[in-house]
């Protein structure tokens, strides 16, 4: 069975990360995306770990052959402990590149059996990271187009205003 990881920290699943889940889903027979638990003193989270875990289970349930879970510890350890093939990084633009390049060195070296592959999402979702997201959505602006509806209700509760309601087009 090939089997591959995709880990990310997933503050909100974004629809650039649910293109990269459905590509990465077609090409192994099982999928892991892997919920990285982000040490508070180097990247503080909007939504907890259960509530992404939630989120991205939502997102992707119409995937058979996905399983979403916790990420504790070292990502080659836990690749290792799954017999997976690959760990699947999305890259979005030259910038990802170099800390993406340096990750994946690194794991090779630490576990010279499992590879990491590289997926562009397509070209509509380039743009998209879940910063910006949030960013947009703390503002008050409409996130409908980047990351699927259960996220734009979740936006909407952390931040207590409506970011998915265009209310311009709503008023006319």
């Amino acid at each position: 069975m090939r089997a591959a990881i995709y880990p990310g920290s997933f503050d909100p699943v974004t629809n650039g990360h649910l293109d990269v889940i459905q590509r990465a889903g077609t090409l192994f027979d099982k999928l892991i995306v892997a919920v990285a638990m982000n040490d508070q003193k180097h990247k503080s989270t909007l939504f907890s770990i259960d509530e992404r875990i939630r989120l991205l289970q939502e997102t992707c349930a119409h995937i058979p052959n996905l399983r979403v879970v916790r990420l504790d510890g070292l990502l080659v350890d836990f690749a290792k402990e799954e017999k997976v093939l690959a760990i699947v990084r999305g890259l979005r633009a030259v910038s990802d590149f170099e800390f993406e390049f340096q990750m994946a060195l690194m794991n090779r070296k630490m576990e010279p059996t499992v590879e990491t592959i590289f997926m562009m999402p397509k070209e509509e979702y380039t743009y998209i990271s879940s910063r910006i997201v949030k960013e947009i959505a703390r503002l008050g602006g409409n996130v409908e187009l980047f990351v699927p509806d259960c996220v734009v209700q979740a936006l909407a509760k952390k931040f207590s205003v409506s970011v998915g309601i265009n209310l311009s087009a709503a008023e006319g």
